[in-house]
């Protein structure tokens, strides 16, 4: 299996670079995962396609504000950070721009100095280790002199802070938002569990591994970057009961998808655990725990996409991309949304 065998033309235009407005107004193509049957319809229309007893998962992650802009100390060099993972309470896994240029003990300011990163070793994915010294509260510190951390595909500046983050975001940690949910508002939430449905939380902090390209030629060979994830007691449970008494679980997002299929056990019961996970979900791949996925549309290329195709089938999966190139729907983080699922369209 070839990395460009999930290859597909996408126009420029087609790149979101602002959420829908209201965020509940986006376009929803409805793919049935057992036939060739697409629907174009609207993200609103989404809790009409869930029934009373089903689980909607959701990622309850927070982006934080992981990109820093500052200068070398001794050359006024601009360098960028952008956080990946926190290791202890001074030290983080950070990409840096220009890395190269910078060893170990270079010093990096922040703000006039107001923080301050001492490069560290290279991390086997090709980031580094930085050690931040500040007077004061870290995220504090982080949310004054960070910038949310965008894709490089969208250049038009947010509006506010809150445009890429979910409105159920809870616990500080990622450093891309988890687009599905991006659609999400309360009263769609509210509308959701009216109809009988059980909405869990569960964890993932996404960092290189979700966005990280897949560089290698063979599918095969591409090695996924491992994000800290968390499965509580009490949603495996629920989850779990939903999945016995017949209910769909219906995740919001390939993070979710991750999450649950590495813990779900060989039947696709979800056991509670927290750790790190570096699951890589292809074609070919058994997915054991999920019945339904909603999802943003995805670079080319890229591991969700394969996610996506391991689900519908590679070419069912184009074939649905193409047709969402033909209506002109919006891609990608602040795009429209598809709805995967067994016969979803009668």
């Amino acid at each position: 299996m070839k990395t460009r065998d999930f290859h597909y033309d996408l126009p420029a235009h087609l790149i979101a670079q602002h959420p829908a407005e209201p965020r509940d107004a986006s376009r929803m193509l409805v793919c049935n995962t057992d036939n060739d049957r697409l629907l174009d319809s609207m993200f609103r229309a989404f809790p009409s396609y869930l029934r009373r007893g089903d689980v909607l998962v959701v990622n309850h992650s927070k982006v934080i504000p992981a990109r820093l802009m500052g200068v070398k100390s001794d050359t006024g060099v601009p360098v960028e950070l952008l956080l990946l993972r926190r290791q202890d309470q001074h030290r983080w896994e950070a990409l840096v721009r220009p890395g190269r240029r910078l060893r170990e003990g270079a010093r990096v300011l922040f703000g006039d100095g107001k923080l301050t990163a001492v490069i560290g070793e290279t991390t086997s994915a090709g980031g580094r280790i930085v050690r931040f010294v500040y007077d004061g509260v870290f995220e504090e510190i982080l949310d004054a002199l960070g910038e949310m951390p965008l894709p490089p595909y969208i250049y038009e500046q947010l509006r506010n802070k809150d445009e890429y983050q979910t409105v159920y975001a809870r616990f500080d940690g990622s450093a891309a938002a988890p687009t599905a949910g991006l659609h999400f508002t309360g009263q769609t939430l509210e509308e959701i569990r009216a109809r009988g449905v059980d909405v869990v939380p569960i964890l993932l902090h996404v960092g290189l591994g979700t966005f990280r390209p897949v560089k290698a030629e063979d599918v095969s060979q591409h090695v996924m970057h491992a994000e800290y994830y968390e499965v509580t007691a009490e949603a495996a449970q629920r989850i779990n009961q939903a999945h016995l008494q017949g209910g769909r679980v219906v995740c919001v997002g390939t993070t979710c998808v991750r999450t649950l299929e590495t813990v779900a056990d060989t039947q696709g019961r979800i056991q509670a655990g927290s750790g790190m996970t570096d699951i890589f979900i292809k074609p070919g791949d058994t997915i054991k725990a999920v019945d339904m996925l909603l999802t943003n549309f995805h670079l080319p290329e890229s591991t969700l996409l394969m996610l996506v195709s391991a689900m519908m089938g590679t070419q069912r999966t184009l074939d649905a991309y193409k047709e969402a190139v033909s209506l002109q729907y919006r891609f990608f983080s602040f795009g429209d949304c598809m709805l995967l699922g067994p016969s979803l369209i009668q």
